[in-house]
């Protein structure tokens, strides 16, 4: 009881700090002219989001940052802090994927590339390139659960296997949720829900440490959506989404219990998988849809839903599928 009290204190903290510097934060962009670009096939009434400050990312990424980077310093010099040197990794991985992402962002609001950002072949090789170091810190030095499935009682081995199936893992699930970042406040409710499913996971399996991340970046991530609601004020971005995307595969991977993000993360399967059916649909039809626009939330949108609609549905569905991965990963 003692270690859920401290872990929701920690949100809370999070959430008051993130909520607090948004405001500077938001004059910055401004400043720097640093708004959203919508795509011209988009629902027309997206153009009211035209100019939006983006890289909102850095709003949740920094306080997370700072207090588990503070509770660690902390933990160097002998006093108990609650935090310990397994979140060092979700912290790296969070750091690397947001450099990655703030560029790209950069690239398509200010660079050469505007409206369209790095060339998706690049970025792609990037996010590759990290998972792979990822995936051999977790089974080589970190020694993480390989596996477990449900009803079973035992760790699945997977061996050498383990490295590039956790680098695809952590490479999906980051376009995942970049995919799924689309409508006012959407990426943020459907991402805290899930990473909140895999912290309390987490707290069962006593990983404390990693729990009380999670628990932080649930917080700030509230932090984040006090402005990224309808209508939102700001917008995470490349920069917030593909950092997202990669520490809730990574926290999952931890766990062993990586199959629940096939269940807990349906809503960023859904639009992934929506945008991948659509693709190979134009090209093997030679020219025609088959949703009226992916990824699916624009679908929705297109067939009369409104976007509180679109996204109220998919979080209520992202947050019963969050309940039942935890009572599954209990089995």
């Amino acid at each position: 009881m003692r270690q859920i009290a401290l872990s929701l204190s920690l949100a809370g903290l999070a959430f008051v700090m993130t909520a607090i510097w948004g405001g500077p934060l938001l004059r910055i962009l401004r400043h720097y002219k640093i708004g959203k670009i919508i795509r011209v096939e988009e629902p027309g009434h997206h153009s009211v989001k035209m100019g939006t400050p983006t890289m909102g990312g850095v709003l949740f990424i920094l306080p997370v940052l700072l207090f588990n980077g503070v509770l660690n310093a902390v933990a160097l010099i002998g006093v108990d802090s609650g935090t310990g040197s397994s979140v060092l990794l979700p912290m790296l991985v969070m750091i690397a994927y947001a450099i990655l992402g703030a560029v790209d962002d950069w690239e398509g609001i200010h660079g050469k590339r505007k409206g369209d950002g790095m060339r998706a072949r690049t970025k792609f090789m990037a996010q590759v390139v990290l998972a792979l170091g990822t995936a051999y810190v977790l089974k080589y030095m970190m020694n993480v659960p390989d596996l477990y499935v449900p009803g079973l009682y035992f760790e699945i081995e997977l061996g050498a296997w383990y490295v590039p199936i956790a680098a695809f893992i952590i490479v999906a699930e980051s376009n995942a949720i970049n995919f799924t970042d689309g409508l006012d406040g959407l990426a943020g409710l459907i991402a805290a829900t899930a990473i909140a499913a895999f912290g309390g996971i987490a707290l069962m399996q006593e990983q404390i440490f990693l729990a009380r991340f999670c628990f932080i970046l649930v917080g700030a991530l509230f932090g984040f959506l006090w402005f990224n609601v309808h209508p939102a004020e700001l917008f995470m971005g490349d920069t917030g989404s593909l950092p997202l995307g990669a520490v809730l595969a990574v926290v999952a991977l931890m766990t062993g219990q990586w199959p629940m993000l096939l269940i807990i993360g349906i809503i960023p399967l859904a639009e992934m998988v929506s945008d991948v059916i659509q693709i190979l649909y134009f090209k093997w039809t030679k020219g025609k849809r088959f949703f009226k626009m992916a990824p699916i939330h624009l679908h929705f949108e297109l067939i009369g839903w409104s976007e509180m609609q679109v996204v109220q549905r998919f979080w209520l569905i992202g947050l019963m599928a969050a309940l039942i991965g935890i009572g599954l990963s209990q089995v």
